[in-house]
């Protein structure tokens, strides 16, 4: 940029520097930062611990089955909260899919379970922005009513259907479930590095092929929802105008939109997404069928998830992932590999504790000196956790996840903010 001054026209322009934007590290690259970050802690605590179920392919493929569930639900989340609707209910919404899946599946195949799934996921979501969009009612004791209503309705249509197929008003008949798929090549030779027990290169290749191994086409659209929910919200108009009716609905409609329409749309998608998950406990390995309970708490942690992940598709992407791998190293490994999860809880505290030195932040540094001396004595004092709080590993990671994250989190300024058409004429 040039100036010149009144009293001397002709005079060298003198040059003013622009200041130059810092260019932030595209989104994908961070998350593969983050990525290569994950293993090398999660190989360096095998490599010390001796507990190779860290990063075996038993344990990829077990977290990538848990994780679906979490993932669709937060997505669902998603769509909800940036259109302006808290949707607790996606608890609700998810178990109403999952009785949809398995009726859908028992008369019509997989396919027709998916869609059923997502039809009665929509119909829960339906009645939750009827309730708040249409009438206003608050958004979490509307989302407290779907949970209740869609346990409850399961509970009667299984009683109703399916106790005369299998005689038990709490399960249906076995049902159908996705074929799966391995790159069987690239499969093959991961399967011979892992073999290797190599650091790191072993840690890496037993984790890849826990997710190119015995993959369901669910579990690819579900990952394939990742970007496209990002392309759509972040850069189309349709998606911005989604979004701007849970920043400012009062700005967005002074432009034309129709945020009732968008919200509606918004918490629609959220519901088919929820029973999609739902659908993912059913359809998949493992699954076979709708039991009652079969959700266990996956809509919560799916909020969480997206909460962790500030909004943001590849956010909420690790936060599932994260859920799915603690909850799968349960199960593949049991007390003495959540343990050794602790032990790789402590070095990721480390490495954040040098961080925050760096910078100079001696609160934030002295709290992570704690918390790691806290889950190393955890780990030091026992040979393995009571078999009573493995299950919760999941839940455990929760809270805590949620405890660190708070600080950075931006929801829409909008959600769960009550709108009126008109109301900022």
């Amino acid at each position: 940029m040039s100036i010149t001054t009144d009293e001397n026209p002709s005079a060298t322009p003198l040059t003013v520097p622009t200041p130059q934007r810092k260019r932030r590290i595209p989104g994908w690259a961070r998350g593969l930062l983050w990525a290569v970050g994950v293993i090398a802690i999660l190989s360096t605590a095998s490599y010390l611990t001796g507990v190779n179920t860290l990063t075996s392919t038993n344990t990829a493929q077990t977290a990538l089955r848990l994780a679906l569930p979490i993932l669709l639900a937060a997505l669902g989340g998603l769509w909800a909260e940036r259109a302006g609707v808290i949707n607790i209910g996606l608890e609700g919404m998810m178990i109403l899919g999952t009785w949809g899946a398995a009726w859908g599946a028992y008369y019509g195949g997989v396919w027709a379970g998916l869609g059923a799934a997502m039809l009665f996921g929509a119909l829960g979501g339906l009645l939750h922005a009827i309730a708040t969009v249409t009438f206003n009612v608050n958004h979490i004791v509307s989302g407290v009513a779907i949970n209740l209503l869609g346990l409850g309705v399961a509970k009667y249509l299984a009683t109703l259907i399916f106790e005369p197929l299998s005689n038990n008003p709490r399960q249906s008949p076995p049902v159908p479930t996705f074929d799966t798929y391995s790159a069987t090549f690239l499969s093959n030779w991961l399967s011979r590095l892992e073999a290797q027990q190599r650091v790191g290169i072993s840690d890496a290749a037993g984790l890849i092929n826990g997710l190119v191994t015995k993959v369901s086409p669910l579990a690819m659209i579900a990952i394939l929802l990742v970007p496209v929910s990002y392309y759509v919200l972040w850069r189309t108009r349709f998606g911005l105008r989604l979004r701007s009716c849970g920043e400012n609905p009062v700005a967005a409609e002074s432009l034309g939109v129709n945020v009732y329409l968008y919200r509606y749309i918004g918490v629609l998608f959220s519901g088919a997404l929820a029973g999609m998950g739902g659908a993912s406990l059913v359809l998949l390995a493992g699954g076979g069928g709708y039991l009652e309970n079969q959700t266990g708490g996956r809509g919560y942690i799916g909020l969480a998830a997206m909460i962790f992940g500030n909004w943001r598709p590849g956010g909420l992407l690790g936060g599932a992932a994260l859920f799915g791998y603690a909850d799968g190293l349960r199960l593949s490994g049991g007390g003495t590999a959540v343990l050794a999860l602790l032990y790789g809880a402590v070095l990721l505290l480390a490495v954040i504790v040098v961080v925050q030195l760096i910078r100079r932040r001696w609160v934030a540094a002295a709290l992570g000196v704690v918390g790691a001396a806290v889950l190393y004595w955890i780990y030091w004092a026992n040979d393995d956790l009571p078999s009573e709080l493995t299950p919760y590993t999941a839940h455990f990671v929760t809270l805590i996840v949620l405890a660190v994250a708070s600080q950075r989190l931006r929801p829409p300024k909008a959600d769960g903010a009550r709108y009126r058409r008109g109301e900022g004429d």
